[in-house]
């Protein structure tokens, strides 16, 4: 039963089933020949998978997200990350990580980050003269940023799969995203400084000025999200749609918010969150399945020589994960795998939160990795270079990305540092 229900998963993967219909299809089949299950487990395990009132959070982070993008927010954080560092050795590099940063807290999302961003600064940055291949490797690994920063969409999975505070989860991903931002911002400087690149002229005090009156609505959200959430004034999902109300009146102050932006924002944001949902439907069918066969406790078995060893079993997770997430999206990747590595994890003594973003980090590095790279093809595509060429010159900041995530893995502290408050 257990080896038709693997083996009906992975063959459904390999000919590129949507991992929806494979985790539920794979599912049915070992449910159809459980000697105490009948089909009648289907829509009960779906319909509870997706009663969570935290789950209300994702269309409403997306739409805001969606908002957000429609709304010139990104336009004017870009401007004004350049008015600050947009003279430095490597400046534009490092605005493109900074504003990346910036709008990972607004959209939750890796891949429109890279498409907002990178429209904007990747024919900015080849004009000036950035080499086409450190560009869109630059807003690539920037786009990643958008699933670790908080609010981020797989936090709010994990949180929920994993049944730990979403707030916590949240507070969790700011230093390891602060961290991942030094990381690239060191390797832009270095590269930039080494190849010589060229620099933008310094922005004076009063065009400084004039790009932060214009960025404060942009800047203020974050604030506004994250702040009432930590300070215990609303809920993540609250939250969530308070960033819509304010993504509105964003736009609204800009100017930029036609009604026909409103509708395909509306539909695009639709679409986005049937798919998820859809997802996380079928994996909670997925995690009842394994749990009722012990299945866990089959993979404990198997990895106990390392699960004793709390250092040696991260670096094995570390490994795993990081292959898992060239192949796999990472959203779908944690509601598949946090049932399984989480029973791991907690028997070799690691806290769940901490666990949970070393899962994010690691998958947020899936997506600057071919062949599932959604951020390595958006970028590519933006800016014209071939996926062999991007694949290249990606290749350091995977290296540096895995190194500030070993860090991330063995010091804890920065995942749950408010827990000593």
């Amino acid at each position: 039963m257990i080896a038709v229900f693997f083996i009906s998963l992975i063959a459904l993967l390999f000919l590129s089933v949507p991992v929806a219909f494979a985790l539920g299809l794979s599912s049915v089949f070992g449910i159809l020949l459980h000697p105490s299950l009948d089909l009648s487990v289907v829509p009960q395990r779906v319909l509870i998978a997706v009663n969570s009132f935290p789950l209300m959070a994702i269309p409403f982070f997306i739409l805001a997200g969606g908002l957000m993008q429609s709304s010139g927010i990104a336009r004017r954080l870009v401007n004004f990350a350049m008015s600050l560092v947009g003279h430095l050795t490597g400046g534009l590099a490092v605005v493109a990580i900074i504003t990346a940063m910036f709008f990972a807290a607004i959209s939750g999302s890796g891949t429109a980050t890279v498409i907002t961003i990178g429209t904007i600064l990747i024919p900015i940055m080849i004009a000036k003269g950035y080499p086409k291949g450190f560009t869109s490797s630059t807003l690539a690994a920037s786009g990643a940023l958008g699933i670790i920063i908080p609010p981020s969409i797989p936090l709010i999975l994990y949180g929920i799969s994993a049944q730990v505070s979403v707030s916590d989860m949240f507070l969790a991903g700011i230093f390891p995203g602060f961290i991942i931002t030094a990381s690239l911002i060191i390797l832009s400087y270095f590269f930039s400084k080494k190849n010589k690149l060229p620099r933008s002229e310094r922005s004076s005090f009063k065009e400084i000025v004039r790009a932060f009156v214009e960025a404060i609505p942009a800047l203020i959200m974050p604030v506004i999200v994250l702040g009432g959430i930590y300070s215990g004034i609303f809920t993540p999902t609250e939250a969530s749609v308070i960033a819509v109300v304010y993504a509105l009146i964003a736009g609204i102050i800009y100017r930029e918010l036609s009604i026909s932006n409103i509708i395909k924002t509306l539909v695009d944001s639709s679409v986005t969150t049937a798919i998820i949902m859809i997802i996380i439907a079928t994996s909670g069918l997925f995690s009842f399945f394994i749990q009722i066969n012990y299945i866990p406790d089959l993979i404990a078995d198997l990895l106990s020589t390392v699960t004793g060893n709390p250092y040696v079993f991260m670096i094995v997770i570390n490994l795993i994960l990081l292959v898992v997430g060239m192949f796999m999206e990472g959203s779908a990747a944690i509601l598949i795998l946090t049932p399984l590595f989480l029973p791991l994890a907690l028997t070799a003594g690691i806290d769940p939160v901490h666990f949970g973003i070393v899962m994010v980090v690691n998958l947020a590095i899936g997506l600057i990795t071919p062949p599932v790279g959604l951020n390595l093809f958006a970028s590519a595509q933006i800016s014209g270079i071939s996926i062999k060429d991007i694949t290249v010159s990606i290749i350091p900041f995977v290296i540096v990305m895995f190194i500030a995530t070993l860090l991330i893995s063995f010091m804890p502290v920065f995942s749950i540092w408010f827990k000593f408050f």
